[in-house]
């Protein structure tokens, strides 16, 4: 396969102080170093994404964690784009919580679904604050067989870093993941942590951060996954 370029939309508002934001474009540059393609990244602030923002240039999207985003409906849309249009999308912490905000809202038709950050008395808040909050923690993962993203890492078995304080609420669980949204990697206690979206090139959002190894001098193995899912996207 021919070398080429990828171009990648990051979604999120951008802060040179938040660690993931710094790493993810490590990541993606150490994973375009492994695959022998050129990637260009740009930042997609959430406020900036209007109904009439064009999308149709990216190859792939990667929404970003440190939400609450200035515009969560701006950030919406673009995930709605990558849905639809099958697009690769990789959604970590915020970006998974947002994942599954959307889908509830446009795939099942949940229009009161809600983010309990932003709207802690909604009666159908899909995200709601973890039990125990995620914030510079480590953990150990099972990944569920045969899905995309044990796929992306090699084996079922996998330790990660959190910084996050929100995750599925468990009173929807249930009916969040009856369809095309499924559990893929679970923690030791047996909590959900990553989904997938079945019948899609590449959907895969965590609720950990897999970019910070990217700071330690790892090429964290969804980046490379996320890539590789555009590169043939592009073939």
């Amino acid at each position: 396969m021919k070398a080429t370029t990828l171009h990648l939309a990051l979604i999120g508002d951008y802060n040179p102080d938040v660690i993931a934001h710094q790493a993810i474009p490590v990541a993606l540059q150490r994973a375009a170093e492994t695959l022998g393609v050129q990637v260009h990244l740009q930042w997609l602030d959430t406020d900036t994404l209007t109904p009439t923002t064009e999308l149709h240039g990216f190859d792939g999207f990667w929404c970003v964690p440190a939400s609450p985003y200035r515009d969560s409906d701006g950030a919406l849309r673009a995930i709605r784009f990558a849905r639809e249009q099958r697009r690769p999308f990789l959604g970590t912490c915020g970006g998974f919580q947002h994942a599954v905000l959307e889908y509830a809202r446009n795939v099942l038709g949940w229009a009161d679904a809600e983010h309990g950050e932003l709207a802690p008395d909604a009666e159908r808040a899909v995200i709601t604050p973890l039990s125990c909050a995620l914030v510079d923690a480590t953990d150990s993962l099972r990944l569920t067989p045969y899905t995309r993203i044990a796929e992306a890492y090699g084996r079922v078995e996998i330790e990660e870093g959190y910084r996050c304080r929100y995750g599925i609420n468990p009173e929807f669980a249930d009916a969040l993941l009856e369809r095309e949204m499924i559990p893929s990697g679970h923690d030791a206690a047996g909590d959900l942590r990553a989904v997938e979206l079945l019948d899609h090139p590449f959907f895969v959002a965590t609720l950990f951060q897999p970019e910070r190894a990217a700071l330690k001098g790892i090429t964290p193995p969804l980046a490379i996954a996320l890539l590789k899912a555009c590169q043939e996207q592009c073939a």
